[in-house]
């Protein structure tokens, strides 16, 4: 891009404004980027600078804002409208060519007036930010504009398994929480037993029962996770088994009826790593499809917990399994064995792998706490609000920490 600019942040940002970004900090010709939450933010058409004032296409960020925009041909008109967690609204409409936008039906001085520019309409980054409270930081050396989107109220999930207890405090601030608590074993076999994801021991007067009603007394709604991977054929044995497939799903359903779970997290991974693929997928279709028939005649959801798209394990079938239960986790994490922040890059292209094959209301964005930080968390969070996906899920408790959960309530509005 063609870009000289002048760009100077005022010394106080309001929270959830954007400064306006003058013109006297510039670059003979340099290129101006925006991030925003931590990716770069793609435009049609390049952000550029008039007198002075970034301007950056209206529809690009508006839409990764979660924004809502009508264009009026005949009168070159744009309205924007974003909808606010109370149920309340806010309206901005900007006229092509001239300096005064209609906020809420109130008329507001523009630095620069809106411009057609190759078929887009370009707006002051500055002022359509500070209308819908958005943050920003200004990095001189690498000409980068950092816009932080407003908190945001979406569904939560939280996982609790291994080493949760400690952090049980945080179960009343999710939508729901998928106890860990259950699994298919190494003969196929559905358990509640075994070393690691099995129903624990009381500890004084908290019991597992006990945990389970607090959880759901708080409104806060209780899964039966069940996990297991296929390292050694356990699921493709059950899979194949219809006898023993059938009797792990009345057991699934039972154990949740049974124990008060008002929802089962299917966490079975591997699948499609070796072999036949397209068998797993419809072997697995096939026992999802049992599921959650079986789980919806009791009046129990179902969540899938499932590999990226892009990931190495091809046994998942998006789109079938998208028709058969109530959301999809995308486990976007363990790129690099979680050895550090999961590559954004990676991340985004295992969701829209994701969107290509359902919709977004059905997705939800896993984010492993053994691969994120505080510095980081936000960043992941970001891409499930940029492509308003229906929440975000967290694994787990017990790996979060304060600093981590402290940024996550500044990020999206925890119930």
């Amino acid at each position: 891009m063609k870009v000289i600019a002048k760009i100077l942040l005022s010394s106080a940002l309001l929270a959830g404004s954007l400064a306006a970004i003058p013109a006297d900090a510039a670059k003979a010709a340099g290129k101006v980027s925006i991030m925003l939450d931590g990716y770069p933010l793609f435009f049609p058409v390049e952000p550029t600078v008039l007198k002075g004032t970034t301007m950056v296409p209206f529809r690009a960020i508006s839409e990764a804002l979660g924004i809502q925009i009508v264009w009026n041909q005949k009168e070159q008109k744009i309205t924007a409208t974003k909808q606010n967690g109370d149920g309340s609204s806010k309206q901005v409409v900007l006229t092509i060519g001239s300096k005064n936008a209609v906020v809420d039906g109130k008329s507001v001085p523009l630095a620069s007036a809106p411009q057609s520019i190759r078929n887009s309409t370009m707006i002051p980054l500055s002022f359509f930010s500070q209308q819908f409270g958005a943050g920003v930081a200004w990095d001189q050396p690498s000409q980068t504009v950092s816009i932080t989107s407003p908190r945001k109220d979406m569904y939560t999930l939280g996982f609790y398994a291994l080493s949760s207890f400690d952090e049980r405090a945080f179960v009343p601030s999710f939508d729901s929480v998928a106890f860990g608590w259950s699994r298919i074993d190494s003969t196929g076999q559905f358990t509640m037993e075994g070393k690691e994801y099995k129903w624990p021991q009381a500890a004084g007067d908290v019991t597992p029962e006990s945990i389970i009603q607090d959880a759901d007394r708080q409104g806060t709604s209780p899964y039966l996770m069940v996990y297991s991977v296929d390292s050694s054929g356990e699921l493709t044995k059950n899979l194949e088994d219809r006898a023993l497939q059938e009797k792990t799903v009345s057991q699934i359903v039972e154990a949740a009826s049974g124990k008060g779970f008002k929802g089962i997290a299917l966490d079975l991974e591997g699948l499609g790593l070796t072999g036949d693929k397209s068998k797993a997928k419809s072997d697995y279709n096939a026992f999802v499809k049992n599921l959650s028939a079986k789980a919806r005649a009791a009046g129990i959801k179902l969540t899938l917990v499932l590999h990226p798209l892009n990931s190495s394990y091809a046994g998942y079938d998006y789109k079938t399994l998208s028709g058969l239960a109530d959301d999809l986790v995308i486990m976007a994490y363990a790129f690099e064995q979680e050895k550090g922040p999961e590559p954004l890059k990676q991340v985004d292209e295992a969701i829209r792998l994701a969107l290509k094959e359902t919709t977004k209301d059905k997705l939800i964005l896993g984010i492993s706490l053994g691969s994120e930080n505080a510095g980081t968390v936000n960043d992941k969070i970001g891409l499930a609000k940029r492509y308003d996906l229906k929440g975000v899920a967290f694994w787990r408790l017990g790996l979060v920490g304060q600093p981590a959960w402290a940024k996550i309530n500044e990020s999206i509005e925890m119930k």
